[in-house]
């Protein structure tokens, strides 16, 4: 399963991947807006907005560049507790 994140906290990018990589999924994580996003995102299977975290800019161009079949969750909380409880509710136990 492929996962996008948008937001989240800068010093935890490896933890959420890391987290990503126990439950089977491929994590991109995009904590910052840049110029190449909208080409990098691509058609994942989960897209993760950490609403508190990101920009509307950030999001609006997350959501006009994705799948229709791709399934969007909003979180305002960016921990590590609330990306498993995500994954969790998305993918199964670890």
């Amino acid at each position: 399963m492929s996962v996008v994140i948008i937001g989240g906290n800068e010093c935890m990018e490896r933890q959420y991947t890391n987290l990503c990589k126990e439950y089977g999924c491929k994590a991109k994580v995009f904590l910052k807006p840049c110029g190449s996003m909208k080409d990098r995102i691509g058609s994942p299977d989960l897209l993760i907005l950490f609403t508190h975290t990101v920009s509307h800019k950030m999001i609006n161009c997350a959501l006009n560049n994705i799948d229709k079949a791709t399934r969007i969750i909003r979180s305002h909380t960016s921990s590590i507790a609330s990306l498993k409880d995500i994954l969790n509710d998305a993918v199964g136990v670890a």
